[in-house]
């Protein structure tokens, strides 16, 4: 869609009551003039100062209450510049969803705003250099507002016959393929993919030089497929397809630095979205390793975020993490694989309910359905609804069928637990001597050590199957013989959180004032 008919739009502003969109304050003026000038000169360090911190006083001083003016009003400030019209326009929005409940009608010229802003750098020459952080806000808002979109369609009983009839009328709008295909084409693209191959080879620096290019070229259209990647595995978890979601997300070894690392936003969704999908497969290794990674880093980074407009969603993802944390714990037991801080951190918020979760009664089980349904992502149903039938409420849907999937995995663990409390006593035991402690029969007990060996072992990205279990198991004629993985002890670990204790009393006691 073109930028002129965007223009024609009416009513796409007109959100509080008294907001007059071609009021255009000093500081706003000032605003869109140096931010264009700093676009036009590639100056990224002032466009990011300028998006982070100019941009959210201004809001906070001027915009509390209602939206940013209108395009068409600063326009004329900027040369009436085409793609900072459609950059200012995608900033309007974002403001707007944060501090306001959009209509249905702005919804949908957000939507052709994305469209407009992404065929640009598909499709034109794109001459400049954005901060890393306002890429990855384009990416992570395209996606929020795909989801809040769904959410917001699948509440259909309080729909008014107008909203309907927009709805029928732009059925395009944040349609499921649309989101999918724009941020795989700016993948594709972006030839990100090749980029990161040739990187490792030592061919190329993208991760060196966090993606800009410092031979006067443009970052955007790269870093937006970096990006993308990261959006399409959040995407894929919204609608529960979790192995295409890990699938995308591949050429990003998050083993290594990467770009996403740049931008705490970037780093606390990948992991928490690769963490989700790795549990729901069962990788809980997996899972259990980078929810510890980030969380250490979280916890040792967050004082430097307290400013940011990110900080409670920082403290919301970190909150979400270990709840998440606590769950792959109790279904796989593997506590050494988690740091001294990060586990005490756990004990001191799940240690209670992680004891109750393991012993498998229905308590546990409620626990279960309690942490997850705060932890998981908003599901979501991508499907229109059928306005020709009866008008329901559908946005719980996709998130009671995750969890009852969830569960029902849960159950199987549960009825297995007996047997590893039997394993992890005995380095040998015969067949029938822990028949008869468990109370079946030998060929129902072969049944349950199958079933015990599928449910620890998990397909890795690879293809691989990697085991989750902290001990394995061999049958020798009638004898099980049992061999526990022994970890090293981290001595390091303990002192290091004594002394992060001891710099903490000591600067508590620095800021008394003796009287």
């Amino acid at each position: 869609m073109d930028y002129d008919s965007q223009q024609q739009k009416p009513g796409a502003e007109s959100t509080a009551a008294g907001y007059d969109p071609n009021y255009v304050p000093d500081s706003v003026k000032s605003f869109v003039v140096h931010m264009y000038r700093h676009i036009r000169e590639k100056n990224v360090y002032e466009i990011h100062q300028m998006y982070e911190t100019s941009f959210q006083s201004i809001s906070d001083r001027f915009f509390k209450d209602s939206p940013w003016p209108s395009v068409d009003a600063v326009a004329v400030y900027v040369d009436n510049d085409h793609v900072f019209c459609l950059l200012y326009r995608e900033m309007w929005f974002r403001h707007l969803y944060a501090r306001h409940s959009p209509t249905l009608k702005q919804r949908i010229d957000s939507w052709d705003n994305y469209c407009s802003l992404f065929q640009v750098v598909l499709h034109g020459v794109v001459n400049m250099q954005l901060p890393n952080q306002w890429l990855w806000d384009m990416v992570d808002e395209f996606v929020y507002q795909f989801q809040s979109f769904c959410q917001y369609r699948a509440k259909m009983k309080s729909k008014t016959e107008q909203e309907i009839t927009l709805l029928r009328q732009y059925d395009q709008a944040w349609n499921v393929y649309g989101v999918l295909n724009f941020l795989q084409a700016l993948v594709e693209k972006s030839t990100i993919i090749q980029i990161l191959e040739q990187e490792k080879e030592g061919l190329v620096q993208f991760t060196a030089t966090d993606g800009y290019d410092y031979n006067g070229g443009s970052n955007v259209l790269k870093v937006l497929g970096y990006f993308s990647m990261i959006g399409l595995l959040r995407v894929h978890c919204l609608l529960g397809d979790y192995h295409t979601g890990l699938k995308c997300l591949q050429p990003i070894d998050i083993s290594q630095q990467g770009v996403y690392i740049s931008v705490i936003g970037s780093h606390i969704t990948t992991i928490y979205h690769y963490g989700f999908a790795s549990l729901m497969l069962r990788r809980y290794v997996d899972a259990i390793r980078e929810f510890n990674k980030i969380l250490l880093y979280i916890y040792k980074t967050k004082q430097y975020h307290q400013k940011s407009p990110q900080y409670e969603q920082i403290l919301k993802k970190n909150e979400q993490m270990y709840a998440l944390l606590a769950i792959s714990l109790s279904l796989c037991p593997q506590v050494m694989l988690v740091e001294e801080t990060v586990n005490s951190q756990l004990r001191e918020k799940y240690g209670d309910k992680m004891l109750r979760m393991q012993r498998g009664d229905d308590e546990g089980f409620a626990l279960y359905d309690e942490l997850f349904s705060y932890a998981c992502p908003k599901f979501i149903t991508p499907s229109a609804p059928s306005y020709e039938e009866p008008l329901v409420n559908y946005n719980q849907d996709a998130y009671r069928l995750q969890l009852k999937l969830f569960l029902y995995e849960v159950k199987q663990q549960q009825l297995l637990s007996g047997v590893r409390t039997f394993l992890k006593v005995y380095s040998t035991i015969s067949l029938g001597k822990l028949a008869t402690y468990m109370e079946v029969d030998e060929p129902t007990l072969r049944t349950i050590l199958m079933t015990y060996k599928h449910k620890t072992h998990a397909v890795d990205s690879n293809g691989k199957i990697t085991s989750n279990a902290d001990l394995n198991f061999y049958i020798d004629d009638d004898m099980i013989r049992v061999v526990e993985s022994k970890p090293a002890k981290r001595y390091g670990d303990y002192f290091l959180r004594q002394i992060v204790k001891l710099e903490g009393v000591i600067s508590d006691v620095d800021r008394i004032k003796l009287e």
